[in-house]
């Protein structure tokens, strides 16, 4: 990739090219056979972080730079952000420091100048371009003055978030061998002390001084080339960044890892498939869990009170074709509560044993108080992608409750355990013309988010209504190479029957307590606020306001692009404003059902109320 831009076709992703006459198409555009294994032993580079742009900032085929340093003094001079101000979540109105708000990933703001009279007055602030094409769906980092930007291709913009203003910017260069499953997604940076960390395409952890943007360290969290990347914001819990790998459409064996913030060290690995001499082997047949899967790719939730981190992971390997792994297949779709020092696992429950559907555990989870039985109860809430909601008791891992947040679910019933009773009739073969349901992007899906408001008990759900006929593909492994032994056939998205709602479901019960419908399936993230309103996007390119105990549409304004962001909101000096950006991978749209016709391209909108 050079400045942006690939120079070579090779990424694998998911397209809907037929739209109309049948099976969806797995897109094999990679030519691999040329790739040669990263070495075992990867060296750090370190950059000295005040000084100049070295020679490996600028590509040398081209012209153009590829990183522009700040010199300038910028912020308000608040000094490293502290652990404190990551407990306090978003207390403080003029900062969004962690992908979910708070650790609790309630994604909810006090902030209550937006209300249902106030919204209608919405202006647009300003607007920032990122160049990129394919998915853009970050959630915007703020503290300090500066809001940190990243884009799809892993572009990283400093700005100023009262007027847009361009700080310091980072293009982050690829290789043209790429390996992705699902477009180029980058859902955002963390930040810690004086850092900016950011995970990327090609499977490294940079981290950015947050002032001059200048490269402190830069670490491989995996080689590539066998079918790794990040996607996700690394999750800072204590002196520690952690972020998990996707690959689970490679026949990766999936994990998470622990980094010294201030060094790059790599403090622990977390592996979600167990290996010979491990619990949760047996249920894993032969050395199916050498390529297992279960990647571990959106970011967690942490409790302080006791000290336990809460990750989730996605499918195992290959995707719809259980044959080879009978069993469990154990981390897989799973929630994993951990110690944070050291990884250790301290209870795991599993939502969709032996997956066949690609129903990834990997959704936002919610940590809530919540009432059963007249008892207040610890609990750990989720949006599965399987369709069901579920309840669990997160001190424990304990099964509560689970039920049907979508309006079409057939796979499988959820028994007293919470383990699925599986309908026969759904399981993936050559011939099968059976509509299950919901597809394999959900639901809800972990590359958006949710919110929940607990003053009124509810969590706001963005999901895809829309069934497939799944297919058994041939089970043939080749490092590096698409692992997935079938493919769904995307009947509803071919039709035009595909459709999305946000639901609000009483957190409490998982009872759905009202819907928002829209004619496409809802793909973009959702902000709570203390007025009263909802904000979150839809496919059309709508930026949209609903009324938090309706949802009522208050408000909407066509971006452009289709929206896959999740959008942030906050105040400077004294002024409230909402951040979202518009722009869509249309082979994924279309995949899903939505438009392929509006062109790509990711734009930052920042609306102020007038």
């Amino acid at each position: 990739m050079k400045n942006g831009i690939f120079t070579s076709p090779e990424i694998i992703f998911f397209a809907n090219g037929l739209k109309g006459h049948g099976l969806v198409l797995l897109l094999l555009a990679a030519v691999l056979s040329g790739c040669t294994p990263a070495p075992d032993d990867f060296t750090s580079a370190a950059v000295d972080s005040d000084g100049p742009i070295l020679s490996a900032e600028v590509d040398g085929e081209s012209e153009l730079p590829t990183h522009w340093l700040n010199s300038e003094s910028i912020g308000n001079s608040a000094g490293p952000v502290t652990r404190e101000s990551l407990l306090k979540g978003l207390a403080d109105t003029s900062e969004w420091l962690l992908y979910g708000g708070n650790y609790s990933n309630h994604r909810h703001s006090p902030i209550t100048d937006f209300n249902p009279a106030s919204v209608q007055n919405l202006e647009v602030a300003w607007a920032f371009p990122t160049g990129t094409l394919g998915q853009f769906e970050v959630s915007p980092t703020i503290y300090d003055g500066i809001m940190y930007v990243s884009s799809s291709y892993n572009r990283l913009f400093a700005l100023n978030p009262e007027t847009g203003e361009l700080y310091w910017r980072y293009d982050h260069q690829y290789p043209d061998d790429l390996r992705l499953c699902c477009g180029p997604a980058n859902r955002g940076v963390a930040i810690a002390g004086d850092l900016i960390l950011m995970a990327t395409l090609d499977a490294q952890l940079i981290a950015f001084n947050r002032l001059s943007g200048s490269i402190v360290w830069q670490k491989e969290i995996a080689p590539y080339q066998r079918g790794y990347s990040a996607t996700s914001m690394p999750m800072i819990v204590k002196d520690l960044a952690i972020i998990g790998i996707a690959g689970g459409e490679f026949g990766v064996r999936g994990f998470f890892d622990a980094y010294d913030i201030k060094t790059g060290e790599l403090r622990w690995r977390h592996f979600t498939v167990p290996a010979k001499g491990e619990p949760g082997i047996e249920s894993w047949a032969g050395e199916s869990w050498k390529t297992g899967g279960a990647p571990a790719w959106t970011s967690g939730a942490y409790d302080p009170e006791t000290d336990t981190l809460y990750w989730t992971t996605g499918n195992p390997s290959p995707d719809w074709n259980g044959d080879a792994r009978k069993g469990d297949n154990l981390f897989s779709n799973s929630i994993l509560a951990l110690d944070p020092d050291t990884g250790k696992q301290k209870w795991y429950f599993q939502f969709t044993p032996h997956d066949v559907w690609d129903y990834d555990g990997n959704t936002q989870v919610f940590l809530v108080d919540i009432q059963r039985a007249g008892q207040k109860v610890k609990a750990i809430v989720q949006a599965n992608r399987n369709g069901y909601f579920y309840i669990l008791d997160r001190e424990t891992g304990a099964f509560i409750d689970a039920k049907a947040y979508v309006e079409q679910v057939n796979w499988a019933t959820i028994d007293e355990n919470g383990r699925p009773v599986v309908n026969p009739a759904s399981l993936p073969d050559g011939e099968s013309e059976f509509r299950t349901c919901p597809s394999n992007l959900g639901g809800m899906n972990g590359a958006w988010t949710g919110a929940l408001d607990p003053g009124l008990g509810l969590a706001f759900i963005p999901s895809v209504e829309a069934c497939q006929i799944y297919k058994k593909g041939l089970d043939i492994y080749i490092p590096g190479q698409a692992y997935m032994a079938g493919m769904p056939e995307t009947i509803d998205a071919n039709e035009g029957k595909a459709y999305g709602h946000l639901s609000a479901i009483d957190y409490n019960t998982g009872e759905v307590k009202w819907r928002y419908r829209d004619a496409e399936p809802m793909m973009a993230g959702v902000v709570s606020t203390g007025g009263g309103v909802i904000f979150t996007g839809n496919q059309q390119g709508f930026a949209l306001a609903l009324d938090s105990r309706t949802g009522e549409v208050l408000w909407k304004f066509r971006m452009g692009g289709g929206v896959r962001s999740q959008p942030v909101v906050y105040q400077v000096n004294g002024k409230s404003y909402m951040a979202i950006g518009s722009g869509n991978f249309n082979s994924f749209a279309a995949f899903a059902g939505g438009p392929d016709n509006i062109p790509e391209g990711g734009h930052l909108f920042v609306f102020a109320l007038k």
